[in-house]
């Protein structure tokens, strides 16, 4: 009788385990948290507004295979009708899973988040998460993990992402997400991001990316919309590291750069080569208060698209000429002077947009200086004032130029073009391409007159890049190393056009 007692009591004991088990695994739903704030909490209103939206935006014809797109988070009201242009190119498209990415506004996290969760709800219903795929997801590296941080609901939640849903519900119906919040924005989380979507997803047409964010925060109507336009030319231009050089220093602005820069990433590596700026507005043209605004832009990633962006700077015979007349008295000014030149604003317009250059001072064929700004940090011709008087008197090779060297000197200019990450060494062209090498924090730079000067051959070319990013000879061969090339508009004081 006493043994039957204890097995009954040990069979009760088992089975409360086993149930208490299961309690600790049921499903984590992401509860809607800004339902009633950034959109509608009544379902029936909110289909008939992203309906409405999605109706007015119509879709447009980019051409390809879709595999991202970038969205904006604001509320309905201000970004709404500007999401919808994204949205409306997964009309009569099918996809099993989308991977949503946004920045987190509120919580300091120092990695991609990936939510361990089940769901994502809105008013609209529930939406699975692909939790097998989250999984292999954050094996790809270190700065990724399996997490609920930045997916909270709270006093602070994050809506970058849950804003998204009801557009996606309205569009695919039955899909399942996978959420990431981004932390660290940084090149190498990016990277890292990037590369490992693009390992999971080669071969994958069932899997779209979107990438959430606004553009410059709270500027003059006129200004923000310089900021932005520089900002989704080299999104056009699929130059992701002068994004990233722009977004770290603060010159351009998008809370959710790093996962635009991360889908952009993984889609050169699917495929995708022109992204496409479908809208651009901002909380001015909603509101009518242009004081301080905020950016929105859609975009859309495509691969196979018969569209290619020009991406060689174009500098007529009238602006060289004015570039080297600023170049030549930035020179003097500075060495005469100490102090910057100020040139009047010029009338070209294609002075006035945002380029990268460098100035080559020469003095009986010698070399004297060279600095140049690589990235679009700024007009052209205030770079080109910039970086003359900078290679006359800060280029630490060399001693500062005297006054009396100046009749003697000769000035070359380069004009970059955006930078195009390189996938195959083999499309490297020596006497076209100038080449970047990046490494974690190392980054080196040489120009496209370069190896033709120094009769390289792209072997060659490709150690010496090594070597001035301060890497080993080799390193192009690492995976962890990147390369860009980019061309040159390259003139003279004495030659008119080289290369």
């Amino acid at each position: 009788m006493r043994k039957s007692f204890i097995a009954g009591v040990y069979a009760i004991a088992v089975l409360l385990a086993i149930v208490s088990c299961r309690g600790a695994e049921q499903p984590k739903d992401r509860a809607a948290a800004v339902a009633g704030t950034f959109y509608p909490a009544d379902p029936t209103q909110l289909a008939a507004f992203v309906d409405g939206e999605l109706a007015k935006a119509g879709v447009l014809q980019v051409g390809g295979t879709l595999i991202g797109l970038v969205v904006p988070h604001a509320g309905y009201p201000y970004s709404g009708p500007v999401a919808a242009y994204s949205y409306a190119q997964l009309k009569g498209k099918k996809f099993k899973r989308v991977v949503l990415i946004g920045p987190s506004h509120f919580e300091e996290i120092g990695f991609s988040s990936v939510y361990n969760g089940d769901a994502y709800t809105t008013p609209l219903g529930k939406v699975l998460v692909d939790r097998e795929f989250a999984k292999k997801l954050a094996s790809q590296g270190r700065s990724i993990r399996l997490s609920g941080a930045g997916h909270a609901v709270g006093q602070q939640s994050e809506h970058s992402l849950e804003v998204q849903l009801p557009f996606l519900q309205r569009t695919l119906g039955d899909f399942k997400i996978v959420p990431i919040v981004m932390g660290d924005q940084s090149y190498g989380a990016m990277r890292e991001l990037g590369m490992g979507l693009a390992k999971l997803l080669k071969d994958d047409p069932d899997t779209l990316m979107v990438a959430s964010s606004d553009l410059s925060h709270y500027h003059p109507y006129e200004d923000a919309a310089r900021r932005d336009h520089n900002f989704l030319d080299a999104v056009t231009h699929n130059d992701f590291l002068s994004m990233s050089h722009n977004l770290e220093s603060g010159i351009w602005e998008a809370c959710g750069g790093g996962p635009i820069v991360t889908v952009m990433i993984a889609a050169q590596h699917l495929g995708a080569s022109s992204p496409r700026v479908l809208k651009y507005a901002n909380s001015g043209d909603v509101t009518g208060d242009k004081g301080r605004v905020v950016g929105y832009s859609a975009m859309a990633l495509v691969k196979g698209a018969d569209e290619a962006v020009e991406t060689k700077a174009a500098i007529a015979d009238e602006g060289r000429a004015e570039l080297l007349k600023i170049a030549r008295l930035s020179v003097e000014t500075a060495v005469r002077e100490h102090k910057m030149y100020e040139p009047p604003p010029p009338k070209l317009t294609e002075l006035q947009l945002e380029r990268g250059a460098f100035v080559t001072l020469t003095r009986k064929g010698e070399l004297r200086g060279c600095v140049g700004y690589p990235s679009a940090v700024m007009p052209l011709y205030m770079v080109v004032r910039d970086v003359a008087a900078l290679a006359a008197v800060r280029d630490t090779r060399f001693s500062p130029v005297k006054p009396e060297e100046l009749k003697d000197l000769e000035y070359e200019i380069s004009v970059l073009s955006p930078f195009v990450h390189v996938l195959d060494v083999k499309n490297i062209q020596v006497g076209r391409d100038g080449l970047i090498a990046r490494k974690g924090s190392l980054e080196g730079y040489l120009l496209p007159q370069v190896p033709v000067e120094e009769h390289w051959n792209r072997d060659t070319f490709l150690e010496e890049i090594g070597i001035k990013a301060g890497l080993e000879k080799d390193a192009w061969r690492d995976a962890d190393t990147d390369l860009f090339t980019f061309s040159a508009v390259v003139f003279s004081d004495h030659e008119k056009l080289k290369n």
